[in-house]
């Protein structure tokens, strides 16, 4: 007689392996932009004049970091998030465990990590925003993945309005506002400094920027861009969850389709975009509302091209040795993720090597290229041994309020 265990995580032989690999890319791809808010500061991030040098070799490592990264795999992992937050309450149903309460305190405890992740190392944190967008978007995952693609598409639509107007009405704003503004998107030489002078100094220092900067993530960017654009790639995940796209179910000509027109679309938009934004000098009255809107839209399709072809290599039976060690690493994204910030850190601020505002773009891609080395070799070794990574072990303490077992059971031949 088989029996149900009444509140238990998921087993490894129930989880899909082209989300796990799709998963682990992602979590690579992430910090192909977050090197420069590591490095540089913030308003580099959305203006590439803002700080650094922008010529020669600097400046094509910055269009390709823009066209191929930028957006496109912070999608991705909203889309499996979303798809994971589907696939982790129809396991919990179906073991007959109280999905809603579970999910609830799996998506507090990710918000407690969130926040400690933001204003303890890294304010770039995506985290808070997950756990707050994964407790709204429970409440839709009932609906057929044709009606989530609709809402999806609404709210994906929400930031693209807001700054389509607000870019219309600049001449009519105060002038205290318009100086707000352009101070965030083009520093003074002032702010700049003290911005290096704080990351590049003691812990205490970095707090004077750090602070700030989390809560201006957490309250004005979540309400203006996070919350609808998180939001719109989660209810996609979840669609496409239903309708077997994630799972490497569809046919290759399916995936090969997708990753067609995905790729189309994707790179004419932002192609145009990154054109559009040099011709116009990087100016805050059009890049800050209207030359942004490129890359968002043309990232959708980048990032629905990526899942297609993941899946086709999910599917294919080649690259064995890749898509073991890569899922590896997306069965650690969350322990991953943060020790990027970590080795980020480490390497930039004053309480680590101190590099930051020192290091160009073509040099960060070698930091990125270093970092991604220490998790593929990290990853897999941890994983002979255990089941979960740490903080993936520590969540699923917390979500199931019961000590897992993390250390895989040695095999016998005997």
């Amino acid at each position: 007689m088989i029996t149900k265990d009444k509140i238990s995580p998921t087993i490894l032989s129930e989880r899909i392996h082209s989300i796990d690999l799709l998963r682990g890319i992602a979590v690579l791809g992430i910090l192909i932009m977050n090197i420069q808010n590591f490095s540089m500061p913030g308003s580099a991030y959305i203006n590439p004049t803002a700080y650094g040098d922008l010529s020669g070799i600097n400046k094509w490592v910055w269009i390709l970091s823009h066209v191929l990264a930028s957006g496109k795999f912070m999608s991705i992992f909203s889309i499996l998030f979303g798809a994971g937050m589907l696939l982790f309450t129809e396991r919990a149903k179906a073991k007959d465990n109280k999905a809603g309460n579970l999910h609830f305190r799996r998506m507090f405890w990710l918000l407690i990590f969130g926040l400690m992740h933001a204003h303890l190392i890294w304010s770039g944190d995506i985290l808070v925003a997950y756990a707050l967008c994964g407790m709204f978007i429970y409440f839709f995952r009932n609906m057929k993945a044709k009606t989530l693609i609709i809402l999806s598409a609404a709210f994906f639509m929400i930031p693209i309005l807001l700054n389509l107007f607000s870019g219309s009405s600049i001449e009519y704003w105060p002038e205290e506002s318009y100086e707000q503004n352009m101070q965030s998107w083009l520093p003074s030489v002032d702010l700049i400094n003290t911005e290096v002078s704080n990351m590049s100094g003691s812990y205490s220092q970095q707090m004077e920027s750090r602070i700030p900067s989390a809560i201006f993530m957490q309250t004005f960017y979540f309400v203006w861009l996070t919350f609808w654009r998180v939001t719109s790639m989660m209810l996609l995940g979840m669609a496409l969850m239903k309708l077997k796209i994630l799972s490497s179910e569809k046919s290759n000509k399916f995936y090969l389709r997708m990753l067609t027109i995905g790729f189309i679309f994707g790179f004419a938009i932002i192609a145009l975009g990154v054109y559009q934004n040099f011709d116009h000098q990087w100016s805050m009255e059009y890049s800050m509302f209207f030359g942004n809107q490129f890359n968002y839209i043309g990232s959708l399709g980048i990032a629905l091209a990526y899942i297609a072809l993941v899946m086709l290599i999910s599917k294919s039976n080649r690259f064995l040795n890749f898509k073991k060690t890569f899922s590896s690493v997306g069965k650690m994204a969350f322990t991953n993720y943060i020790l990027m910030s970590v080795l980020g850190i480490f390497i930039f601020y004053g309480n680590g090597l101190g590099f930051y505002g020192q290091v160009d773009r073509q040099h960060q891609i070698l930091i990125v290229f270093g970092i991604w080395m220490v998790l593929l070799i990290l990853s897999p070794a941890w994983l002979r041994k255990f089941r979960y990574g740490p903080l993936e072990w520590m969540w699923r303490n917390l979500t199931y309020w019961k000590i897992q077992n993390i250390k895989k059971e040695s095999k016998s031949y005997f």
